[in-house]
């Protein structure tokens, strides 16, 4: 299908809005000045699986405060474990928001910016979440794309779709260097926000075998002193307790250790794991292993990296108003 001297393909064989389709641009309009507020994927089951990954981490603080750590006589072995434990689970959780409340790509207004005659570049651009129904007639003309070039549409979203870009059926939208959807960080994991996700399962993975050895030190500390002052709770209620944060340390340092070593895997090899499962040709120029791993975290190594809060703005969002006073750590 030719228009206008350049070619829209269709990636599933679809056709365009047609002339007799109409398409709420006001309501599309309205959409992206939300995505630009917050990010939030309405997904019932995503948010019971945020919900609990934040419980079992607060029973896990709970247990490794109030039953092993502060009823132990060592003032020193008590400060330094609870201290690290907790700056470790802050840093999880924050780093679990991050992630959950990120745009995956969140450029939306590349497109529009960038130079006439750039159309491959701005496409390039539009990283994360792609603007939902912007496959219009009116969008390609501003978009000036030269003769003879092809840009692909989403069918399911109506949504231009840039390279590497991945249609998700949960969040409804295209993503850029789309991942997979986690449903236990309610999001999709793609461009701008796999830095947090990595983040995310290091920090779950530190504290969860943080607790399995502060868990074996208090069991041998209790058998060793026959369950006598060992803890303000009754034996048989603190064994329960430890029981089941040894099982939940278990299986979350497991889960996550797996999901943080393939992630690195994934960005030194830039390639997403939807496009290792479909065994995609890259048709991009590759990062590998250092450049990749820069290109996700951003800049040469340093403690940034391994820093949640890195970039992250406060906006004053006000009634009536565009936008607002910005605070940026």
């Amino acid at each position: 299908m030719q228009s206008s001297g350049h070619r829209f393909r269709d990636v599933e064989h679809h056709p365009l809005l047609a002339d007799n389709e109409s398409y709420d641009s006001s309501s599309s309009s309205s959409e992206a000045d939300m995505a630009e507020r917050v990010w939030f994927i309405k997904d019932g089951c995503g948010m019971v699986c945020a919900i609990m990954t934040w419980l079992l981490v607060v029973y896990a603080d709970f247990v490794v405060t109030f039953v092993m750590l502060l009823p132990s006589k060592d003032f020193w072995y008590s400060v330094i474990n609870g201290v690290l434990f907790n700056c470790l689970a802050v840093l999880a959780l924050s780093s679990h928001l991050r992630t959950m409340l990120t745009d995956p790509v969140s450029t939306q207004d590349d497109t529009r910016s960038s130079s006439a005659g750039k159309s491959s570049v701005r496409l390039q651009n539009l990283g994360g979440a792609v603007p939902k129904g912007n496959a219009t007639k009116e969008y390609m003309d501003n978009l000036q794309l030269k003769p003879g070039e092809v840009i692909y549409k989403c069918p399911k979203c109506c949504s231009i779709k840039p390279e590497r870009a991945h249609h998700c059926s949960i969040c409804k939208r295209c993503i850029r260097k789309m991942d997979h959807h986690c449903p236990w960080v309610n999001n999709c994991v793609g461009e701008k926000n796999q830095r947090f996700f990595v983040l995310f399962t290091m920090y779950i993975a530190l504290i969860s075998a943080h607790a399995l050895v502060l868990c074996g030190f208090q069991f041998f500390s209790c058998v060793r002193g026959q369950w006598t002052e060992c803890s303000d709770f009754s034996p048989p209620v603190t064994v329960i307790l430890m029981i089941f944060l040894c099982l939940e340390g278990f299986l979350f340092l497991t889960f996550t250790a797996v999901m943080f070593g393939t992630q690195i895997h994934s960005i030194c090899n830039d390639e997403t794991e939807i496009e290792r499962l479909k065994s995609e040709k890259p048709t991009w120029e590759r990062r590998l292993r250092w450049e990749g791993m820069k290109s996700v975290f951003g800049g040469q190594p340093s403690l940034l990296w391994i820093n949640p809060f890195a970039g992250f703005r406060i906006r004053r969002l006000l009634r009536g108003k565009k936008g607002g006073p910005e605070f940026a750590v």
